[in-house]
């Protein structure tokens, strides 16, 4: 199949092909159709597979083709996202594929002054891209109107529950008008996800591009058990004798990872950690650098990595197993992407025996185990008690001084790369 068996108009195939892609990906082929139907939709898709586009590219079609009956702009598309990462990028997929169309988008995010994205709501809108925190702030002064909205899209909800943004959701679903098109993107269909579609969306269209709890074959996986003050100069060993390039190392805390960081640049590799306690200036810097080759490592938590969209991914390291299983398939499913293989290694210690047994029932399999000569774990090792994520979550989750949330967005988004090859697109 390709893009032009899916009716979208000229200028957004235009927009498409200059980007290098001609094939969608499974998802975005089963979700363009959907979503131009008008229907409600109800989707199961992991960060890279193409979510992104499955939604702007119908969206995009459906406001050029179809005509506001106010006699000025007004915005009739809202799209919520977890992060500011996400909403970058959510914004920089409405630019690129819209660009030959003469609609009109922004991004609004708290982390940054509010006073530029004001004006660009003032200006005229027809599509908004916007983290719950920072929208209603400028609901709550009157800044944005909700009242003409015609289709709204939750983008990662499964994120935004897991981040304590129901209460959020609800008050700007209270804000909308009653006739709309909805649709629900997530990576699981849990309970709290099929309560929420419940309340929200009418008959929905079902799609599962692949189970939530699968891994991606292409993805090599590994355990290697250890003792927990090991792990550091294991990892360390692992990524001066390999000589990998690339790797994603993911932490339990914030205060793990900035300690990760310490150590490794001591050893000659050149890391920095993105949580939510860094800047939105500092954030946006490790990404781009990793992504342009000049960091080795880049070390993250499970809430500041997502969002994150990297092609070719060719390491991702484990350091501290997630309290979720479903958060070790999300993290792996970085890497691996179109078409290319990747490693995915666990750095495991007694503490996680427990979590590791989860995972392996959850994605239905025994992961393979090798010891590192030197870094043999001592058997007689008493397991410690770990930190709940709901705890991290309660640290992370404090307003910020000004009432908003910590959740914002980069003033710009990593360049991407030029000339990209002909594939089935990843955004």
């Amino acid at each position: 199949m390709l893009f032009t068996d899916l009716g979208l108009s000229e200028p957004i195939l235009r927009a498409i092909a200059e980007e290098g892609y001609t094939s969608p990906t499974p998802i975005q082929a089963k979700s363009i159709p959907a979503v131009l139907k008008g229907g409600d939709l109800l989707a199961a898709a992991q960060t890279g597979t193409g979510k992104t586009a499955g939604f702007t590219l119908p969206i995009l079609q459906r406001l050029s083709s179809t005509k506001s009956h106010h006699s000025k702009r007004v915005l009739r598309v809202l799209i919520l996202t977890p992060t500011r990462e996400l909403a970058a990028q959510v914004q920089e997929s409405v630019v690129t594929y819209g660009k030959y169309t003469d609609l009109k988008s922004a991004v609004i995010f708290g982390g940054v002054g509010a006073n530029p994205q004001i004006k660009a709501i003032t200006a005229g809108l027809d599509i908004l891209v916007a983290t719950p925190g920072r929208l209603l702030d400028l609901m709550s002064q009157k800044c944005v109107s909700l009242n003409d909205i015609e289709i709204l899209v939750l983008d990662e909800a499964d994120r935004m529950l897991d981040m304590g943004f129901l209460r959020d959701i609800k008050k700007i679903l209270a804000a909308l008008p009653q006739q709309r098109q909805n649709l629900l993107f997530s990576a699981t269909f849990s309970t709290e996800i099929k309560a929420l579609a419940d309340g929200l969306l009418n008959t929905p269209e079902l799609i599962e591009v692949a189970r939530s709890n699968s891994t991606n074959e292409a993805i090599a996986q590994l355990i290697h058990p250890v003792d927990r003050n090991k792990k550091h100069p294991l990892l360390a060993r692992l990524i001066q004798s390999n000589n990998w390039k690339q790797v994603l190392v993911f932490t339990r805390t914030k205060h793990g990872a900035n300690k990760l960081v310490t150590q490794l640049e001591k050893d000659g590799i050149t890391s920095m950690a993105i949580h939510g306690n860094k800047s939105q200036t500092a954030r946006t810097k490790a990404l781009a650098d990793f992504k342009a080759g000049i960091l080795t490592a880049l070390v993250a938590t499970d809430i500041a990595a997502r969002g994150i969209d990297i092609d070719q991914l060719p390491h991702v390291v484990n350091y501290d197993l997630p309290n979720v299983p479903e958060d070790y398939v999300h993290r792996i499913g970085r890497t691996g992407r179109a078409g290319s293989n990747g490693v995915a290694v666990s750095l495991v210690c007694v503490d996680e025996h427990q979590m590791l047994r989860d995972i392996e029932k959850l994605i239905k399999q025994k992961l393979p185990q090798e010891v590192i000569a030197g870094f043999e774990p001592d058997p007689n090792a008493v397991a410690q008690p770990i930190q709940l994520r709901s705890q991290q979550h309660q640290q992370a989750r404090k307003p910020r001084p000004n009432g908003s949330h910590s959740s914002g967005a980069p003033k710009k988004a990593p360049a991407k790369r030029l000339n990209p090859p002909k594939r089935s697109f990843k955004h």
